[in-house]
């Protein structure tokens, strides 16, 4: 299984000081270097954008897994905006301001792979969250806490 990680389950790790939890990080990374864990590259542009912190550094150090969508991701993205109630997953405030955005990339990456979308948005009822458009396509999506929980990690 791959899980693709949402920006804002990049900056859970925060809480995971590297020098408290050094287990967690040598688990993580071992799952990071084997494929099992991924992201786009909106993700880490988003990052970027954020004040510098250790896993905004070792996002930067490990900039191989925010991929750039293929062919296929982008034309799964035309359908997810084809959904008008979805075409919300872009704020005004990104549109007017050219800010990255993450999710719909997000999810067309973990539907491309069969993965899961780790993210720390909950589903909202007649929303325009990741889960909500998640659960429309049938792609797997859970929490941060999910992910450790799937792994049988506990600290």
């Amino acid at each position: 299984m791959i899980y693709i990680l949402d920006t804002s389950s990049f900056r859970e790790l925060e809480r995971y000081y590297s020098d408290v939890f050094p287990t967690f990080w040598k688990l993580f990374q071992a799952e990071v270097d084997g494929g099992g864990v991924a992201s786009v590259r909106e993700v880490l542009r988003e990052l970027e954008a954020c004040p510098e912190t250790n896993v905004i550094a070792w996002a930067k150090d490990n900039s191989g897994i925010f991929n750039p969508p293929t062919p296929d991701e982008a034309e799964f993205v035309g359908k997810i905006f084809a959904i008008p109630h979805f075409q919300q997953l872009i704020s005004t405030k990104a549109q007017m301001t050219g800010q990255p955005v993450a999710d719909p990339f997000l999810i067309a990456a973990a539907k491309a792979c069969s993965g899961t979308v780790v993210t720390q948005e909950r589903f909202k009822p007649n929303s325009a969250k990741i889960p909500n458009v998640c659960e429309h396509f049938g792609i797997a999506c859970t929490t941060f806490e999910g992910f450790l929980k799937a792994k049988g990690w506990s600290f």
